[in-house]
């Protein structure tokens, strides 16, 4: 198994780590034997970084975890969870919150503690009720070892939190798609300067990056017929030196035996593979359907479509040709706020920078996700 050390703690982590948020189901509940199974056959060839959340699978996860992990000396891995800030609204909550996590885990203490999902507006909650000093405190008493954040919003946000203060380590999102997203590569090259180490998340994003269309699968399988689509994806992370930890939430043991075989084998990138991946992204960004922006001058929408939303799923969509990229947002999230409740009263071309025929192109948004044609 590939390692990483992050210098700051003086530990040695498995580049892969296990991401306990997408285990296998059997009828709406995680499938334990399986699941366990695929833990166990990752800690046996070196995963010792094992990620868990408050509310992955529905709570379930943080109990399964623990239940599996007691079957380990403890020093034998490192377990991480997160500090729900959406559910804080005071240093009580959050000090309810930890205790219940001790106890779903059956552990006396956390060795990477993330304050999860920071944005703008939980970051605020964190200054007003003095959790950081609480969880200072928790380190203090040695009921977590190392403090850190995952973060989900702009890179200004970012920059904020990042220089508050000497995190232990950090979460972003990072992948060859997304490297203008969120914190994006920015927000790494700022971890490399305040020596923040890092855990990536979403580095196939979602499994958009496993598997495309044939004639872009073509060019993967030129530079290596043996690997795996998402093999590169996560390759392509680890070639970020300060990258420490690469987190894949894995849902098969297929997906675990070929994670297992690119981190026990690792290869390093060449500049060859990464100019083929530039090459790639161009392609697969050349697809997008038109220039929205997600600045949002065209809203609010009178109708109450929410129309960046609409064309970024849209474009999303044609970017991976893959339904399953967009579907959940599409089918559950969007609801009276789709394409279809459009009336076509032009209000927001008048204020588009970009000059794009909304009208027009909801109607092709409705046309192309209603009826996907790129539908396994």
């Amino acid at each position: 198994m590939e390692t990483r050390k992050m210098k700051n703690l003086g530990i040695d982590l498995s580049l892969l780590g296990f991401g306990c948020m997408r285990f296998p189901m059997n009828e709406g509940k995680i499938d334990e034997l399986v699941a366990t199974n695929m833990i166990k056959e990752a800690m046996a060839k070196g995963v010792n970084y094992i990620d868990t959340a408050y509310p992955y699978h529905n709570g379930a996860s943080e109990p399964f975890v623990g239940r599996v992990l007691n079957e380990y000396e403890r020093s034998s891995y490192y377990l991480a969870t997160k500090l729900p800030m959406w559910l804080v609204n005071s240093v009580e909550d959050a000090k309810r919150l930890f205790e219940e996590q001790l106890e779903r885990l059956d552990k006396t203490y956390i060795d990477f503690y993330l304050l999860h999902a920071l944005n703008k507006g939980t970051w605020q909650k964190v200054l007003d009720y003095g959790i950081i000093e609480y969880c200072e405190q928790l380190q203090r008493e040695g009921k977590i070892k190392y403090l850190g954040f995952s973060f989900h919003d702009d890179y200004e946000v970012f920059e904020e939190i990042a220089t508050y203060r000497q995190w232990d380590f950090c979460q972003i999102q990072l992948n060859y798609m997304d490297t203008e997203e969120q914190a994006g590569e920015k927000g790494y090259a700022l971890t490399e300067q305040l020596g923040i180490p890092l855990v990536i998340m979403e580095p196939i994003k979602g499994g958009s990056l496993a598997n495309f269309s044939d004639d872009i699968n073509a060019r993967f399988t030129a530079m290596d017929e043996t690997a795996s689509i998402s093999s590169f994806a996560l390759r392509w992370v680890a070639s970020h030196p300060n990258v420490k930890v690469i987190l894949s939430g894995m849902s098969t043991p297929e997906q675990v035996a070929d994670n297992l075989n690119t981190f026990c084998n690792y290869k390093p990138m060449t500049e060859k593979e990464k100019e083929a991946i530039s090459e790639i992204v161009g392609i697969l960004r050349s697809r997008v359907q038109n220039g929205c922006t997600g600045c949002r001058y065209c809203m609010p929408c009178p109708a109450g479509v929410d129309i960046p939303f609409n064309f970024k799923l849209w474009n999303t969509y044609h970017i991976y040709r893959n339904y399953w990229a967009v579907n959940w947002d599409w089918e559950r999230n969007l609801g009276k706020a789709k394409a279809d409740a459009c009336i076509k009263c032009g209000k927001c071309e008048q204020h588009c920078p970009q000059k794009i025929a909304i009208r027009k192109d909801l109607e092709q948004v409705m046309i192309d996700l209603e009826n996907p044609k790129w539908k396994p």
